[in-house]
């Protein structure tokens, strides 16, 4: 059994959800060593998440988006305000995707359906660049 750990840095997105598998992939070339293991991806912010969703229609990504919009508004009357208006909704919006993924790896390859993708869920107008840790043990 072999575990490899990395960090990578994902270029900073607008707020919305966005596909990072790429970035995922490439931040872990071990991938391609491993028949039969698992990947876990963990971000280490607490107003942006992690996802794994439909990577087909363009369209899926934005109602995503707008449906945590509609869950989690701005104009909530939220007590924690000091981090501007789009602070408390990313953290309500976290905690309902999730910090963590964690997918099977066969064969060199990431175990993904075929419409699947890792999406990055930025909550945030502008969070900056985005830390993933990766760890990956497999044989």
């Amino acid at each position: 059994m072999n575990w490899f750990q990395t960090e990578i840095r994902l270029p900073e997105h607008r707020r919305g959800v966005h596909d990072v598998t790429r970035h995922v992939v490439e931040g872990m070339p071990q991938l391609v060593r491993v028949r039969v293991g698992l990947l876990h991806v963990f971000i280490c912010h607490t107003s942006a998440s992690l996802t794994i969703n439909e990577n087909a229609d363009p369209d899926v990504p934005r109602d995503l988006a707008s449906s945590l919009d509609a869950l989690a508004p701005e104009d909530f009357p939220y007590r924690h305000t000091c981090e501007g208006p789009d602070d408390m909704p990313a953290h309500v919006k976290a905690m309902l995707t999730g910090t963590s993924l964690s997918i099977p790896v066969a064969g060199g390859r990431l175990c993904l359906g075929t419409w699947q993708g890792i999406f990055l869920c930025e909550h945030r107008n502008r969070g900056g660049q985005r830390r993933l840790v990766l760890t990956l043990q497999g044989e």
